[in-house]
């Protein structure tokens, strides 16, 4: 089997980062870290190293409207993140880090945002557009199965939420040729629940 600019191969190297990742501690900071290293850095060279196209990992800024329908779509998702901070398992566990004060609490966040970047860049790019090249809905249900997965040990209503929302995320994806209308909905979305699970 051809190695170089094969969709499966790079899929099945790139699968086990996921435990890397998943079994990586320390705070927010050092978690961010391990994600961009592991998610973002390490797939990306491989796929390279492959010979896949940056753009043909969905590492591009892409088109404008799906950035259109990640607004649509974040703003659809606000009462789901009211009603969200009325679940005792999503508040006490939302934020996941602790903070001293707004300035820390931001900080944070964008530590955070650097974790979704590298999820997103993973899960929604170089897991996703290399198969969609041969079967969309393949790579569809291939990159988000474990997406999914990674949400076990957080509030049980996750996963499923996250295996619907994957799907919504990697259509939206494919249509804008890029995993960043993706990464900021998923990002803003997280932030903005954050801030309801402090303020309520």
């Amino acid at each position: 089997m051809e190695l170089r600019r094969n969709p499966y191969i790079l899929y099945f190297i790139l699968l086990p980062l996921i435990l890397v990742v998943r079994y990586s501690d320390g705070g927010v900071f050092r978690w961010a870290l391990y994600n961009l290293l592991f998610y973002f850095a390490v797939p990306l060279l491989v796929g390279r190293v492959m010979g896949f196209r940056r753009d043909e990992l969905g590492v591009q800024i892409g088109k404008g409207p799906s950035y259109r329908w990640a607004l649509i779509l974040f703003i659809a998702t606000i009462p789901l993140s009211l009603y969200g901070t009325t679940v005792p398992e999503m508040k006490d566990y939302y934020p996941i880090f602790e903070y001293s004060g707004w300035g820390d609490f931001f900080v944070k966040e964008l530590a955070v945002g650097a974790i979704m970047f590298a999820h997103e860049a993973f899960f929604r790019g170089m897991l996703l557009f290399p198969l969609a090249k041969k079967n969309e809905w393949l790579a569809i249900l291939a990159q988000d199965v474990p997406y999914a997965l990674a949400h076990i040990g957080k509030p049980g209503i996750e996963v499923p939420y996250s295996f619907v929302a994957g799907i919504i995320f990697a259509k939206m994806d494919l249509k804008g040729e890029s995993f960043l209308p993706s990464f900021l909905l998923h990002w803003l979305g997280s932030v903005l629940f954050d801030v309801l699970c402090v303020i309520f």
